[in-house]
């Protein structure tokens, strides 16, 4: 579904090369972790995908469709960005969500695109926040809205770019399984960034790890390696098996 190949960007002309050949690929219903430190281009790298910035050399097609080639509002309606830091301003909860029919109603919304977010605001259980202001709620809280903002594009792909980075250990969990479900009953591909490796092993199809510009291992659970953890991040770990679940021990990274 999203095909990336061979991605070259820098900021400024004569300047550094962030993107130096980064290439992936992510079927529909798959759940893609970029992993790497900071530094390695991961933010460039989704900034591409999302159009925020063009690249020098590469491509980038989805579902056989050029994005390279297409305005933010015909690429909104197949990729939704769910951000780190989020701020819905004096929306309420309902207003917020609406926001993210903009792709498909353009200056003013109908009675289909109220109906549409009712239905995603019941099925992640936010209809009794509708109308309260979204600001106002928790963290966690705020994050779902942010994601049922996206689920209103109707996107085929959601870019998370570190979604539990700001969150405690219980809604952390919250939004990787909100995530997950995503993934699995939409058969909507996910592609996110996050630096907690035990967490990404967990929550992952997928997994990139990107290194000087460019993405170096890509895989399944397998290639996530001592060996390779090394490589990119430059620490020691003992990988062990728990309940058929990789857990990485001893150099925990985390960055924040």
């Amino acid at each position: 579904m999203l095909n990336v190949h061979d991605l070259h960007f820098r900021y400024s002309k004569g300047g550094k090369s962030v993107l130096s050949g980064a290439s992936l690929e992510l079927q529909q219903g798959e759940i893609g972790i970029l992993l790497g430190k900071n530094g390695s281009g991961k933010t460039t790298f989704f900034k591409n995908i999302l159009g925020i910035e063009k690249p020098l050399k590469g491509k980038i097609t989805f579902a056989g469709e050029n994005l390279l080639k297409m305005n933010r509002r015909e690429r909104a309606k197949r990729i939704a960005y769910v951000p780190q830091h989020i701020h819905f301003g004096d929306l309420t909860v309902l207003d917020s969500v609406l926001m993210g029919r903009i792709s498909h109603f353009g200056m003013k919304a109908g009675v289909q695109d109220y109906i549409a977010v009712e239905k995603i605001l019941e099925d992640m259980g936010l209809t009794e926040f509708a109308g309260r202001s979204a600001e106002a709620l928790s963290g966690g809280e705020k994050q779902k809205i942010a994601i049922a903002r996206a689920m209103a594009q109707e996107p085929k792909l959601m870019v998370f770019d570190e979604p539990t980075g700001n969150l405690d250990i219980a809604n952390e969990h919250l939004i990787i399984e909100e995530a997950r479900k995503l993934a699995r009953e939409k058969n909507i591909a996910i592609l996110s960034s996050l630096h907690d490796l035990n967490q990404a092993l967990y929550f992952g199809d997928k997994f990139f790890l990107m290194k000087e510009g460019r993405v170096k291992y890509a895989g399944g659970k397998e290639i996530i390696t001592e060996e390779v953890i090394r490589d990119i991040f430059d620490i020691d770990v003992k990988i062990v098996t728990i309940n058929n679940q990789k857990v990485i021990l001893g150099g925990y990274y985390h960055e924040g």
